[in-house]
This record gives C-alpha cells, sequence and structure tokens, in this order.
C-alpha cells in the first residue's frame, strides 16, 4: 500500500530557467510524475534530456510527463493556458519567504540554474512576485534545484486542497 493524492483539477506547472544539472532535472521530472504536474525547460540546457543521466534520475517516470523545451521564458508562457495564475519566481536572492505566495490550483513555478539562479532581468520584472525558500545563516548559498522544486511544489499542492483526499492505496 503506498499513500496517494488524486490528480489535481489543474495541473501545476514546474518550468527550469537554464537548467545544468541532468540529474536535478531527472529527479524533478520523477516530481513531475508523482504530482501530475507539467514540465519546461526554458533556454539553454547544459545537457541533452536524452542523455542517460536524466533518464537514471527520473528512472521510468518520463513517458509519464509532459516536458516541453522553449527557447526563452515569453514561449513557455505563450504556451502555458492563460487561465493560470501569474507566474511565482522563487530565488534565494530575495527576502520573501516561499510561505507568503499565493499559490492558486494551476500555478506556474518558476526555477534558476544550479550556479547563477534566475536572470536578473526576470526577477526584476517580477519582483512582486519572487520569494525564497529560508536556510540558516551559514556559508550554504542555497538549496539543491530539485529539493527546492519539491518544497515549493508540495507547500502549492497542500495549500490548494490537492493533498486533502490522500489516501492508502494498492
Amino acid at each position: 500500500m503506498r499513500l496517494r493524492m488524486p490528480r489535481p483539477d489543474r495541473e501545476f506547472h514546474i518550468v527550469l530557467v537554464n537548467p545544468e544539472i541532468p540529474q536535478n532535472t531527472g529527479n524533478i521530472a520523477r516530481l513531475c510524475a508523482a504530482t501530475g504536474s507539467a514540465l519546461h525547460l526554458v533556454g539553454h540546457l547544459g545537457f541533452s534530456i536524452d542523455e542517460k543521466a536524466v533518464r537514471r534520475a527520473g528512472l521510468d517516470y518520463w513517458p509519464l510527463v509532459r516536458v516541453s523545451h522553449h527557447d526563452t521564458f515569453e514561449q513557455c508562457l505563450g504556451s502555458i493556458s492563460s487561465a493560470n495564475p501569474t507566474p511565482l519566481f522563487f530565488s534565494a536572492k530575495r527576502p520573501r519567504c516561499y510561505l507568503e505566495a499565493p499559490f492558486e490550483p494551476g500555478a506556474v513555478l518558476v526555477f534558476g540554474s544550479e550556479s547563477a539562479g534566475l536572470p536578473a532581468e526576470l526577477l526584476d520584472a517580477h519582483s512582486g512576485s519572487v520569494f525564497g525558500i529560508p536556510t540558516i545563516e551559514s556559508t550554504v548559498r542555497s538549496l539543491n534545484l530539485a529539493n527546492s522544486a519539491s518544497i515549493v511544489l508540495y507547500e502549492a499542492l497542500r495549500r490548494t486542497g490537492a493533498l486533502d483526499d490522500a489516501r492508502l492505496s494498492e
């Protein structure tokens, strides 16, 4: 038996801008498969999505994930239904906590690359919609990209009631 949730009425969208590490993208693909979310890869990828490392991290879940690759962030947004809420951006370089984010069903959750985060122009253009995940004061710059996406997506699922009917199932 496993703890299962019903598929959300509106799928969430995880957007990765210029991802660099195939294992992170593979793990996020697995997260998307587990939650019925779509995965959008934007801009230059530091790997091929056919690469063995990505598939290994995503195990055999790739066929269960709707993965799209877009040249620009604007193209990505244009491919997502206009009925979706304003995108929410996540960066270690902003003071507002992700728990303050206005999560809605079908939210578009945007994350940057592992080494540079989100481009400054995106952060500046959407400054009112940028949130971070706090860590204690230390030498740790930020959390791993796959961990960050998991934390944020599950909070969005919880806040929108998508986890309310979770149950044990065969």
